[in-house]
């Protein structure tokens, strides 16, 4: 499903109220892709800062600007160029990184005068490409870095990448070609950043990775069979809301939910399960074991009552026939999923889908989506309904003068829905953790009012 423009996640740029000094170099970003790729551009930001540049938010004020390209799909691809198009037609320095730096002779065949072109996660050599293009003049007593970095995200919430690259082979995906196998990072690391964070205010931490329920998997003499499960309880001791997104549903993700029931973890699921028919992920090179998915639904709902499972989907993958799809649809009544998200499949470069034989046609992938979503659709709008009456939390995002907008535990941030306050908000702010009964749902969001703080 795709997001309107300015609800995008994947595009981001950095906004910060600063006042640039005399003779201070400047650098502007845009970011583009997954919440994975936002945290690196925050950490090369966070770098530069450091190091006494200034980030500007727009392309006038910027001495150079980077962007951190998204690579993954063919649109993503075209959407990266044009992005770093634009960035040359109204500034002219452009410095650009991110999995579609992958493919250097790309950007470089339709781009030939961006100044540097760097891969994923290549923090230092992007560092020196802004070296290069604009040396830094850094002023000791002037240049302070707040203590959580630069953020691209809301004071309230931040992102927090527990790992890089991943260990499966789904044959759409190129993602560990270009971000490598798992490599997680230690847990004393991870706990200090996230505990910096809600020092400085962070209300919500969002745990993303390739592939989250794995974190910890790779180490040779790890202290737990599933180490993402310490880690959780250890975050959810810090006294924000901890949202996991990017979960494989490997057996023991059960141990996880009943920290969701506790209340240590929010009570949220993230789950890429892709399809539904046993062809279909043998084909896509998943687990093809539909039924025992339905199972552990079951198993992690009898735990967690309140649990909200989100997922995303693909229809048209190569192969793909009437019914198999016809048994996706059917999966997707018995799952009764929370938040469901719907793609249509498209060749991307280097994926060893390409290769396979029967590809669907356009027309058949835009009917099928349309038919998944207007089921999908059906499902959330039951579910909505049905929180009518209900007292829940929820978490203040914005605050302007016609009401409040928030979200519940069940809503990840762009992606999922809001929870609207249109009375008696005056007082609240982007942070706030509050009470209200809900007494409108629609389609994808909720009304209510506050009933406490």
């Amino acid at each position: 499903m795709t997001n309107p423009p300015d609800l995008r996640p994947d595009i981001a740029r950095a906004a910060l109220p600063e006042t640039r000094r005399k003779g201070q170099p400047t650098i502007g970003m845009v970011s583009l892709g997954c919440p994975k790729a936002l945290v690196d551009s925050e950490r090369i930001l966070t770098r530069l800062r450091a190091e006494g540049y200034g980030i500007s938010p727009d392309y006038a004020g910027a001495d150079a600007v980077i962007v951190n390209t998204c690579g993954f799909l063919d649109s993503a691809k075209a959407e990266s160029l044009e992005a770093i198009g634009e960035a040359l037609k109204e500034n002219g320095r452009v410095i650009v990184t991110g999995c579609l730096g992958a493919e250097p002779e790309f950007i470089t065949g339709a781009h030939p005068r961006v100044l540097a072109v760097t891969g994923p996660h290549q923090y230092e050599t992007v560092l020196d490409a802004v070296h290069a293009a604009v040396p830094p003049a850094p002023d000791p007593f002037i240049d302070l870095l707040p203590p959580t970095g630069v953020k691209l995200t809301p004071r309230h919430y931040s992102y927090l990448k527990i790992s890089e690259g991943c260990n499966h082979a789904c044959r759409f995906c190129i993602i560990p070609s270009m971000r490598g196998k798992l490599q997680s990072r230690p847990a004393a690391a991870v706990l200090r950043e996230a505990g910096r964070l809600v020092e400085a205010g962070v209300r919500e931490l969002l745990v993303i990775s390739q592939d989250t329920s794995a974190y910890g998997t790779d180490w040779k003499d790890r202290p737990d069979k599933a180490p993402i499960i310490s880690l959780a309880r250890d975050l959810g001791r810090l006294g924000a809301w901890v949202r996991l997104h990017y979960v494989y549903p490997y057996p023991f993700v059960s141990e996880l939910v009943p920290l969701m029931a506790e209340g240590l973890v929010l009570p949220y699921l993230d789950v890429p399960f892709q399809h539904a028919h046993p062809d279909t992920l043998r084909r896509m090179a998943r687990p093809a074991a539909a039924e025992k998915t339905l199972e552990r639904i079951a198993e992690w709902r009898a735990i967690c009552p309140d649990i909200a499972i989100r997922s995303t989907f693909i229809v048209g993958f190569p192969g793909e026939t009437e019914e198999e799809f016809e048994t996706l649809l059917d999966w997707l009544d018995e799952a009764q999923l929370d938040r469901v998200g719907c793609f249509k499949y498209e060749n991307v470069a280097g994926a060893r889908s390409n290769e396979l034989p029967d590809h669907v046609p356009e027309e058949v992938k835009e009917e099928r989506w349309h038919r998944f979503m207007e089921r999908a659709q059906a499902i959330s709008a039951a579910k909505l309904a049905a929180k009518v009456g209900r007292r829940i939390q929820v978490i203040v995002d914005e605050v302007d003068a016609e009401g409040a907008t928030c979200r519940t535990t069940a809503d990840a941030p762009e992606i999922d829905g809001n929870l609207f306050i249109d009375e008696g908000f005056e007082t609240l702010s982007p942070g706030d953790i509050v009470e209200v009964e809900v007494d409108e749902a629609g389609e994808y969001d909720l009304w209510g009012r506050l009933v406490s703080r």
